[in-house]
């Protein structure tokens, strides 16, 4: 607080959110320019990245980095996350959340659930399901799997609007719809039917994985936690979470998520204050001799990578339909 890092940074949000929204227009200024082209695949590849660097800004908003009122930053949020890019904005705050408060905590953190991949041997040994079946080779498989997590948001957040608790729900499936209706007119009016398949496939493939590549570095790897094994807040944020070193292109490629640590620590904290607080924080770690863990980007990767690998392990040693539930 002493430092001036919680205030809020309304030119530098305003600039960001100004220049991503010219890129989304002008992304799809292309894609109607260029028309029946296959250069139009090219659009697909940009547009994923600006995509994602609207999941980035919507995810600013949710944690109030950019606004102060509540009602401001849903409205922000609704109109990025489900009128922009296709997320139900409401499904995914309340997910995040609760991945925020219980991180990597296999029992209260959604974000480890064992629904397609394990994340420890105790979830191999009592795997069901999609997760029984690959998880012995979830390792390999993780990235061909980003590439269907664009999908995966547009359905979860469409299943959210079941859920009678989710706030503004005929808001937030009318924005949502709105999306998916001007979403697949434009493409299958602008182009033929192949070309659109083609240009749907592309976009949402590298969409799903640019985004799964900027959370995977966040946790994955990271320890877990089971049952009542909830330390306290700085151990519980700081341990189960994992920094990315980089220049100022890896800020902006992950949205400076690669300062997991103090966005955990700050949720609310504005992104380009994020680099500024880790000398703060990271020197009070090491006087409280708390682990403070920082890597490469692509030793990040491989730390996720080998974590999953050895997660699976149980379902290695035998085939999946032997293994029991202990």
């Amino acid at each position: 607080m002493a430092a001036g890092l919680m205030r809020r940074r309304p030119w530098y949000y305003t600039v960001r959110i100004s220049t991503i929204g010219l890129l989304y227009a002008g992304g799809w200024a292309a894609f109607a320019a260029l028309g029946d082209s296959w250069w139009t695949l090219a659009v697909a590849g940009f547009l994923a990245v600006i995509f994602g660097q609207v999941a980035l800004v919507a995810h600013d908003v949710g944690h109030r980095q950019v606004f102060r009122l509540r009602k401001a930053s849903a409205w922000t949020g609704r109109i990025a996350g489900n009128l922009g890019i296709g997320m139900g904005y409401g499904w995914w705050q309340d997910k995040h959340s609760r991945h925020h408060a219980n991180p990597n905590h296999e029992e209260l953190d959604p974000d480890v659930n064992p629904d397609i991949l394990v994340w420890s041997s105790r979830q191999a040994r009592e795997a069901k399901g999609l997760a029984r079946v690959i998880g012995g080779s979830q390792a390999f498989l993780f990235f061909p799997l980003l590439l269907l997590e664009g999908f995966n948001l547009h359905v979860s957040g469409v299943r959210a609007l079941s859920d009678r608790s989710l706030k503004q729900r005929r808001l937030e499936g009318s924005l949502l719809f709105m999306h998916f209706a001007v979403y697949l007119s434009a493409l299958f009016v602008v182009l033929p039917p192949g070309k659109a398949v083609a240009f749907l496939a592309i976009h949402q493939c590298l969409f799903g994985v640019y985004l799964g590549s900027i959370f995977a570095p966040n946790h994955k790897g990271m320890p877990t936690l089971t049952g009542s094994d909830r330390p306290d807040f700085l151990r519980r944020q700081v341990l189960t979470s994992r920094n990315v070193r980089g220049s100022w292109f890896t800020d902006l490629a992950l949205g400076g998520l690669n300062y997991q640590i103090e966005h955990h620590l700050f949720p609310s904290m504005p992104t380009p204050h994020l680099r500024k607080a880790q000398p703060i924080v990271r020197g009070y770690c090491q006087e409280l001799n708390v682990g403070y863990l920082e890597t490469g980007l692509l030793g990040s990767y491989a730390q996720a990578l080998k974590s999953l690998y050895e997660a699976g392990a149980p379902l290695r040693r035998q085939p999946a339909t032997q293994v029991t539930t202990q």
